[in-house]
């Protein structure tokens, strides 16, 4: 039986992704082991897939002074010792790695192991663990046209992201029935990220007054950031988190308001959702939200409101004017060149087996010895 290894955490934009390819594999026999950090979100998430589960010790290297960059270096070589006893264990024909510092042990370990290994970076720009892996990878998978100039030569493919298939099946009659909603009414659906956005969660809600006048309103909030004041409120919604029925939310709105992480954008991309993106702060992060909210906005396809020129009053031009030009938006969308990366990158999987597998039971013997 094929066996490969799936890794990435931190966020649900480095794990949805994965998820997005299980079913494939599953069709063509794959065995598949999951490896993340001991209590990240990934391990929620891959539980609700009914996969191997194994976590392992990871640390984060951040851009900025903290005493836990002393330390975090040790975690990292810790769990590449876990994530390669792991792997030999395991057996697995092939890695691929969606990013995210938990997935750096395991891609160094696949590496020392001769294991080949498929990374995959969504953003415009690539993440500080991703060019960690850059010498271990095989093939670097990217999702924007223009990240191929800063891949290693010979290793990127374009190949876009993968999108959950069960994404794009979502059902407008049920969202209305799960929702309570009226026929008629345009519909607002909030993301601010698997983690939530409190910047974005009060804009909104400082300006509900005036879009429940035209809209409804579904707000995904994120953990922990739901507002017990607005808890029965007319027209509106709010939810922590929602897994199974998000296909059938997004059937049913009319527009998105969303951060700008490359996943999210794509699977708006994908459904032709008019949009409105409230991109990241460069001041908060390394920027790569806003560089795929411009290429989104030069492509047509956004209304781009940067964090710094938020307020009540741009976000209310920005939904009126994001709804009055929908037409417009769903039109660029249509002609996207941007694509479901599940085959492409199924195809590349397959392609990159060996003809035996890469650790074998001598292996581990003699590494044992």
């Amino acid at each position: 039986m094929k066996k490969i290894v799936l890794t990435g955490g931190g966020t649900a934009g480095h794990v949805t992704p994965n998820i997005a390819l299980i079913p494939s594999l599953k069709d063509l026999g794959f065995e598949i082991l999951y490896i993340g950090s001991k209590d990240g979100m990934e391990k929620k998430l891959i539980a609700r897939e009914n996969l191997p589960y194994e976590g392992i010790s990871s640390g984060k290297l951040r851009r900025y002074f903290s005493l836990k960059n002393f330390s975090d270096p040790f975690r990292v070589i810790h769990g590449c010792g876990e994530a390669k006893k792991i792997l030999r264990d395991f057996h697995p024909d092939i890695v691929f790695s969606k990013g995210g510092f938990v997935s750096v042990p395991v891609v160094l370990a696949a590496h020392s192991l001769k294991i080949p290994v498929i990374i995959h970076e969504s953003d415009m720009t690539p993440g500080l663990a991703n060019k960690i892996c850059y010498r271990s990878a095989d093939k670097i998978c990217c999702s924007f046209p223009e990240t191929m100039k800063m891949l290693p030569a010979g290793k990127g493919v374009l190949t876009g992201s993968p999108i959950r298939k069960e994404l794009l099946s979502g059902s407008r009659e049920k969202g209305a029935e799960l929702t309570g909603f009226p026929q008629g009414v345009p519909v607002i659906l909030v993301i601010g990220g698997s983690l939530g956005s409190v910047t974005v969660n009060t804009s909104v809600r400082e300006c509900l007054p005036e879009l429940l006048k035209e809209f409804r309103i579904i707000h995904i909030c994120g953990k922990g950031n739901l507002d017990p004041s607005l808890t029965g409120k007319d027209g509106y919604l709010q939810y922590e988190f929602v897994s199974d029925d998000l296909k059938d939310l997004f059937a049913l709105s009319d527009l998105i308001i969303s951060r700008a992480g490359a996943n999210a954008i794509l699977e708006i991309l994908s459904l032709r959702k008019p949009n409105v993106l409230i991109p990241l702060s460069a001041a908060a992060s390394r920027g790569d939200q806003v560089l795929n909210a411009k290429s989104f906005a030069s492509s047509g396809y956004s209304y781009v409101l940067e964090e710094e020129n938020l307020t009540k009053d741009s976000l209310l031009k920005a939904v009126h004017a994001t709804y009055e030009n929908r037409q417009t938006y769903i039109a660029a969308m249509e002609k996207s060149p941007l694509s479901n990366g599940v085959e492409k990158i199924i195809s590349l999987i397959q392609c990159m087996l060996p003809a035996t597998p890469s650790v074998s039971s001598d292996d581990t013997s003699a590494s044992k010895g």
